[in-house]
């Protein structure tokens, strides 16, 4: 195996370093990078989101009739809270 003599290093300032990985502007640390801009929500996709979550409350509660409003209501509550935190992500 070879062994590395000290007459074989390299002196880093004559290495030629290629234009393309010339130093670049440094980005403050601190800042994240910015947030891709939010989809608007269609009112179809939001009706589709609703149902599907007032059947899983329905699915949950072994399909017993009676309590379908109940069901809708909760669900259109937690579809439009999730969105609202969606759009406002503070």
């Amino acid at each position: 195996m070879a062994t590395r003599r000290s007459t074989d290093t390299v002196n880093p300032e004559s290495v030629p370093v290629p234009e393309s990985s010339a130093r670049r502007a440094a980005r403050p640390k601190n800042l994240a990078p910015p947030a891709p801009p939010r989809a608007q929500i269609t009112p179809e996709a939001r009706h589709a989101l609703i149902a599907q979550a007032a059947y899983l409350r329905a699915e949950r509660r072994g399909f017993t009739p009676g309590q379908e409003a109940e069901d809708w209501l909760a669900a259109e509550a937690e579809i439009d809270a999730l969105l609202r935190v969606e759009q406002n992500p503070q």
